[in-house]
């Protein structure tokens, strides 16, 4: 049983616990170089979570305009010749009907519907400026958005009798050479015979056909609708107008 004797005292000899030598470190008692990231890696990974933030809040302004402006689903249908290129505000001053200066950057902000024509304004202007007015009105609660804008071409006196009729517009004369360095007609037509529709960053981008009517102008409507839907993500009711500010 020798052998028998032999193998338990092997078997329950407590283990030899004497180093003959201080404890190494070895590579597999730490983490893998693959488990602990490199600084840059961390710089790396925090930019790209900030860009998809970034791109996460600007969707629905780039959505809004790719939809409207390129893919246009809408745009066999609308009434408005859209403007391609679009034209920014000149870097021009406009005078107020009493004479006082105001820049023409300070109509950009808001939506505009624009008339032109002169002071004198004859029987279409006037249909214009009723026009212009209806529209805006027609929107609801959305015409907070939308500045109803008339900009008089010359230094004729406006009449009296309009006055009432543009209450809460904003009327400005700008000089001829700045409107058609802006805006223009459609071949064949003059500045006056339009309706103008101008975006928030201050480009011209529709204009609605010469010499509309009533019924026309309920096709003109569907097209300020889709405007008015398309940028509600991102648009908000804006500045008062500069004339407003100085009341």
């Amino acid at each position: 049983m020798s052998g028998s004797n032999s193998f338990d005292r092997s078997a329950t000899a407590a283990p030899d616990l004497t180093l003959e030598s201080p404890l190494g470190m070895t590579v597999h008692g730490l983490p893998g170089a693959d488990a602990v990231a490199p600084p840059d890696t961390h710089r790396a990974s925090g930019r790209i979570k900030m860009l998809l933030v970034l791109l996460v809040c600007a969707t629905p302004v780039i959505a809004s305009y790719f939809t409207y402006y390129v893919l246009r689903p809408e745009g066999r249908r609308n009434f408005g010749e859209l403007i391609q290129p679009q034209r920014a505000l000149p870097e021009g001053v406009a005078r107020t009907l009493d004479g006082r200066t105001v820049p023409l950057s300070s109509l950009a902000g808001q939506w505009l519907l624009v008339s032109v024509g002169p002071g004198a304004c004859d029987t279409a202007c006037q249909g214009n400026l009723y026009l212009q007015r209806q529209l805006r009105e027609s929107l609801g609660r959305e015409k907070e958005r939308m500045d109803r804008v008339w900009l008089v071409s010359d230094d004729a006196p406006v009449a009296a009798a309009l006055q009432p009729a543009l209450t809460h517009a904003t009327v400005l004369r700008v000089p001829q050479a700045e409107l058609t360095r802006w805006l223009a007609p459609a071949a064949g037509h003059a500045l006056n015979e339009h309706l103008y529709v101008v975006d928030p960053m201050g480009h011209w981008m529709m204009r609605f056909p010469a010499n509309m009517d009533v019924e026309s102008a309920t096709r003109a409507k569907r097209d300020l609708d889709r405007l008015m839907r398309g940028s509600s993500s991102w648009d908000q009711p804006g500045r008062d107008s500069p004339v407003a500010q100085e009341k």
